[in-house]
């Protein structure tokens, strides 16, 4: 599907507790929203918590949780989404995004679990986000993940992620290097699986960098540079699919702002590039 719609071409940067101090006094024109792990907010009180309120009635933010844990065998813990609820509301956010992944069973485990890609799997996993959309009273918004093994696949990750997004009639956070990741991991062609993404249903990109181990593993780590190879996949998908909000994700190894902005500054240019084209 030939993407035509450009929404709103903003530019955003993941949002770290050090960069608070600078950016309550000053946030480069760049940056045009943040976003932030709700996690890692809620509780947040004293010096952090005014700055925060400081900057979400400034900015445009988004949400990116961490521990939903959409796809786990357990019953979906209701209070943490009510919580979540009271959380966006408090600062007027409407963005709420989720990885496509699991990651507590008996116990929480902190990291991103493959949910196995099956038609059974595909039921469960829309039945439960369409229960979190009912709590938040809002779109819920699912990000293909990264991921370094496929147990129990009865399907491509292509057709699990569509059948995903198709069943719950959600929307999709479409990370651009977790494309590329997976591509040479799994032996795929990316540009295939990005034209495969429906247009549609995408709300906002991410972008972001990651570890190479091997030349056939790379690691998603945010803390790295993005490499080039990425930034042509932006650019394509932004051909494919329209100009999205994109967001730079950088979640250690945070280099000074002014190194920051020159890659939110490539996401502008590539977003103009994207427009003009069209």
């Amino acid at each position: 599907m030939s993407g035509t719609r450009h929404p709103n071409p903003m530019v955003g940067l993941g949002l770290r507790r050090e960069m608070l101090d600078e950016f309550c006094q000053q946030t480069p024109n760049q940056i045009e929203f943040f976003e932030v792990a709700p996690e890692n907010w809620m509780t947040l009180g004293g010096k952090f918590g005014k700055q925060f309120k400081q900057l979400t009635e400034r900015y445009a933010f988004f949400c990116h949780g961490l521990s939903l844990s959409i796809g786990s065998p357990e019953a979906l813990d209701v209070e943490f989404v009510k919580n979540i609820k009271t959380f966006l509301d408090a600062h007027n956010i409407d963005v709420y995004s989720e990885h496509l992944s699991y990651c507590s069973g008996t116990g929480h485990m902190y990291d991103l679990m493959p949910i196995p890609f099956t038609d059974d799997a595909v039921s469960y996993v829309a039945k439960r986000i369409k229960q979190v959309e009912d709590i938040l009273e809002r779109p819920f918004i699912l990000e293909n993940v990264s991921f370094y093994a496929a147990p129990g696949a009865q399907m491509s990750e292509q057709d699990f992620v569509n059948a995903v997004l198709s069943e719950a009639d959600c929307q999709l956070l479409l990370d651009v290097n977790n494309i590329y990741v997976n591509s040479i991991n799994h032996q795929y062609d990316a540009l295939k699986f990005l034209k495969a993404m429906p247009s549609e249903r995408i709300k906002y990109l991410h972008v972001a960098g990651h570890y190479e181990e091997d030349v056939d593993l790379r690691v998603d780590t945010h803390g790295a540079d993005v490499i080039d190879p990425v930034w042509k996949l932006l650019e394509q998908c932004y051909q494919i699919h329209g100009v999205y909000p994109t967001l730079l994700e950088r979640d250690f190894n945070i280099p000074p702002t002014s190194e920051l902005l020159k890659e939110i500054n490539q996401i502008h240019a590539l977003q103009q590039q994207g427009i003009a084209s069209k």
